[in-house]
């Protein structure tokens, strides 16, 4: 997604050659294996058209032929229904076959592989920081702990409410005069729909940072959790929540037991585990998710998850 949230997207491309479609493809997904795209015995064509703006946007792409590939897409929900042809997501994990019309969420904080033949994929995508926020405020939910089972079937009534809010969500985004303020809300309405239809977990906020009297710890405490990807520092912090560095370190020893840098430390080592986790040795290495979750040195990260986690990195992730 856009770093500019109220940027307005529309893409629409075409071709009629593998090589091309290789090529408007190849960087919008995070590909971890890449992407092959194969003709079969009707001619090849793809045909792909997004809009929408930096936090909530509405796909349509048509394949005549065979696409697969391995990616994970980052800072961005996606849901996916088929109009058209065939689709097997997840492949040698949770492995999903989607009928025709069926919502699916693609899985996320993971790579995983797909197969889609001669379709027409309609795709949703909305953004981290948007169902972050609403997820915070309905379910107490820590920034980036929500994950949707992409393997639940959505019933007729579930999906008969889904579609009708999409269809609420494209008349907002398919009109260009539509202001900011009302794709805003049409963007938190498209995180609800998508909390209310399809099945999953989240990590609650402890009760300390619930009090209604801790509110700027929660604001510290939301803030790291959503950007502790970034190069953020305990006063940048600090003046987020509305406290002085020293008013930051008081409530974070007296509520928490213990320090912004510390706990920063280790929502950052509990993120990669979580990655070590969920991938596989052939998708990601230690290296490369310890260096996306803003660790430098990988031996005194090594050090560190070996005392958090009681063993090293490399065996979370082979053991997986």
């Amino acid at each position: 997604m856009s770093a500019d949230p109220r940027r307005r997207v529309l893409v629409e491309a075409q071709g009629d050659d593998v090589d091309g479609a290789a090529r408007f493809f190849g960087s919008g997904y995070g590909e971890v294996g890449g992407l092959r795209f194969v003709a079969s015995d009707r001619p090849f064509h793809w045909r792909h058209t997004t809009r929408g703006d930096g936090e909530l946007t509405l796909r349509t792409t048509h394949f005549s032929g065979e696409v697969t590939g391995t990616i994970q897409p980052r800072g961005e929900r996606i849901i996916q229904w088929l109009g058209r042809g065939s689709a097997l997501m997840d492949i040698g994990r949770d492995e999903v076959t989607p009928e025709l019309g069926q919502p699916m969420p693609f899985p996320w904080g993971r790579p995983f592989s797909f197969r889609v033949t001669d379709v027409e994929q309609n795709l949703l995508h909305l953004s981290d920081r948007v169902l972050d926020e609403v997820a915070s405020e309905r379910e107490d939910a820590y920034p980036g702990s929500v994950r949707f089972d992409h393997t639940a079937v959505i019933d007729d009534e579930g999906r008969t409410r889904f579609n009708a809010a999409l269809r609420h969500i494209a008349r907002t985004y398919l009109d260009d005069a539509s202001d900011d303020a009302v794709r805003a809300e049409t963007a938190r309405y498209a995180a609800k729909v998508l909390l209310d239809t399809f099945p999953h977990t989240s990590r609650r906020l402890p009760d300390e940072v619930l009090a209604p009297r801790n509110a700027s710890l929660r604001e510290a405490v939301e803030y790291v959790h959503s950007l502790a990807h970034e190069p953020i520092t305990p006063s940048g912090v600090a003046k987020h929540a509305g406290l002085t560095p020293r008013g930051l370190q008081q409530a974070f020893s007296r509520h928490l037991d213990t320090t912004p840098s510390e706990y920063l430390r280790a929502v950052r080592l509990d993120r990669v585990r979580d990655e070590l986790v969920e991938g596989t040795a052939d998708t990601v290495t230690v290296a490369e998710v310890a260096q996306r979750w803003a660790f430098a040195h990988l031996g005194r990260f090594s050090a560190s998850y070996v005392h958090r986690f009681g063993e090293y990195p490399r065996e979370t992730l082979h053991r997986a």
